[in-house]
């Protein structure tokens, strides 16, 4: 599989009007509108009727990751206000599952509102409380060209996971041009939210209900789970005129084995959003890579494209990785990927997509292009003139290109 020729940007900057993007989400999950893509053919369905829509021997397989109340505030003694973003952990561990965990100082790589009213040497404040007792925290600039950022705290029984509950804003979509509202904190995150740091929610989970799940289970479909932790970078626009140019922003994968096993056995895989086919598609190149001798997780971005020898299904690969897993007893893959999906590149593992509506000129259209081909455009058209609402909060597809 070769690098591809540049896809067309223009194609993907459909018409969006603001009123089309839903700003909050709807009383109930399920409720929402499902629009269902079968080999050309288009209809519309609600999301709780999902379970019928799919054959019961259907592999789902959904991002566990949970959103961490990101956004920081600190006010300076003269009353500006300082916002502070987390995004990459730098220290003690570059590990988020391991850095929720630390009860001591960290650092993080952030993206700061307001920097330039931050001086060197000043020590940011505030004061919080936990459970009737008060407590600080403090943050200090550790690195500023590379806006690395220290916090520490004086509660030493706390969890940076728990700080970060007790004083952080749930980062919504910088689209939904809002600040959060009580009931985001609980919306902004799916029911089977697990493992904490992502900044992003995986938003194609956000429609499943309890209720959804228990019926997906009855009637023999397999649930399956995997972690990405959504980066700040799914927001970024497409800047560079070739779109292969384009930086794509890594992100840290975790993967049991059992996972793996039912990658083996799975007769048709459905990613639950975006995140989870670009975290299936990874473990398959991972999967090469191992078959090489390669055991280090990390997917380049166009590295998929740079294969053009004859690859093996994924059935195989798979058997290879859980016979690697457990003749090394490894329970969870862990790594990295960068993986940027456009037209041209050739799913191995995903037979179809769980995903919501998403912006004009992005990486994700991208994605849908490469999945669907051009019947992306008539999903769309189908779905503006259908009023389906748009982006992070707004109703769902279901696509199953054949």
């Amino acid at each position: 599989m070769r690098i591809p020729e540049a896809p067309d940007l223009k194609k993907i900057n459909y018409d969006l009007a603001p009123e089309k993007i839903a700003k909050y989400p709807l009383a109930k999950r399920d409720e929402s509108k499902l629009l269902v893509y079968n080999g050309g053919t288009i209809e519309d369905r609600q999301f709780k009727e999902l379970p019928e829509l799919l054959d019961p021997s259907t592999s789902l397989f959904f991002n566990n990751t949970k959103v961490i109340p990101a956004r920081l505030f600190f006010s300076k003694d003269t009353g500006a206000q300082i916002e502070i973003f987390l995004l990459n952990p730098i220290s003690p561990t570059h590990i988020i599952s391991l850095m929720m965990e630390t009860t001591e100082t960290v650092v993080w790589e952030c993206m700061v509102g307001n920097f330039k009213k931050w001086k060197e040497g000043t020590t940011l404040r505030r004061q919080l409380v936990h459970h009737g007792q008060p407590f600080t925290i403090e943050a200090s600039i550790v690195n500023r060209e590379s806006k690395q950022i220290a916090f520490s705290w004086s509660d030493p029984n706390l969890s940076f996971a728990e700080v970060v509950e007790l004083c952080g804003k749930v980062p919504l979509p910088p689209y939904l041009n809002r600040e959060d509202e009580p009931e985001d904190k609980d919306r902004y995150q799916t029911v089977y939210s697990k493992h904490e740091g992502a900044v992003a929610a995986p938003t194609a989970g956000l429609h499943f209900t309890d209720e959804v799940l228990q019926k997906l289970e009855k009637q023999g479909t397999t649930l399956n789970y995997l972690t990405l932790h959504v980066s700040a970078g799914t927001f970024q626009p497409i800047k560079t005129s070739d779109a292969r140019e384009h930086p794509m922003h890594s992100e840290q994968v975790e993967v049991s084995k059992e996972a793996i096993k039912a990658l083996v056995t799975a007769k048709k895989v459905i990613a639950v959003g975006t995140t989870s086919m670009r975290t299936l598609e990874s473990l398959y190149w991972y999967g090469v890579r191992l078959m090489k001798g390669v055991t280090e997780f990390s997917i380049g971005k166009l590295e998929p494209y740079e294969h053009e020898e004859s690859l093996p299904d994924r059935k195989i690969v798979f058997e290879y990785m859980l016979d690697w897993m457990t003749s090394n007893s490894v329970e969870i893959i862990s790594g990295k990927t960068e993986i940027f999906i456009i037209p041209g590149y050739e799913f191995r593992v995903c037979d179809g997509l769980i995903t919501n509506f998403h912006q004009p000129g992005s990486t994700l259209m991208l994605l849908v292009w490469a999945f669907i081909g051009e019947d992306w455009k008539a999903v769309y058209d189908h779905a503006l003139s259908s009023n389906y609402r748009f982006l992070s909060y707004g109703d769902s597809s279901l696509l199953l290109p054949q």
